[in-house]
């Protein structure tokens, strides 16, 4: 069986284009861990964040969650998160878990402090707020709408 050249030469095209799309897809999906310096935050509950989730600054990516344990004393969750070199985060920002919509991927929310002072490579956060579920938000829009009316009554 003899094959036609131009059967070899447009198999290697199709394997070229799907190489480039490949690479095309990976750099535009920012799949890739952020490199720079850890920092940690303890958290009750991170509501399905998984390795890998983004932190975000007003939307923006400048991190990637690296790791996740669990304290056996106080039952705590360590996140730990690379955060770009180029930002400088103060030291009273504050952390959160929130998701992307009701059934959206979780991620960190960090909102940045007003101290000169700068988190370093290995620093904790000291400001956290725990991710809220559907169930939690609800019973704190049922809590205010009876406390309320209560209030109203007397």
């Amino acid at each position: 069986m003899h094959k036609k050249p131009v059967e070899t030469i447009m198999g290697l095209v199709v394997l070229i284009i799907a190489i480039l799309f490949l690479t095309f897809a990976l750099r535009v999906s920012d799949l890739q861990v952020v490199k720079g310096y850890t920092l940690t935050a303890d958290f009750m509950k991170v509501g399905g964040l998984s390795i890998g989730s983004d932190v975000r600054i007003n939307g923006i990516k400048v991190g990637t969650v690296t790791a996740q344990t669990l304290n056996n004393e106080d039952y705590t969750v360590r996140v730990t998160f690379s955060i770009s070199a180029d930002t400088k985060l103060p030291k009273d920002s504050v952390v959160a878990i929130v998701g992307d919509g009701l059934m959206g991927d979780k991620f960190v929310k960090i909102e940045p402090g007003k101290s000169t002072e700068y988190l370093s490579d290995g620093d904790s956060f000291e400001k956290t707020k725990d991710f809220k579920t559907l169930e939690d938000m609800v019973g704190e829009i049922i809590f205010m709408v009876t406390d309320s009316g209560e209030k109203n009554d007397n």
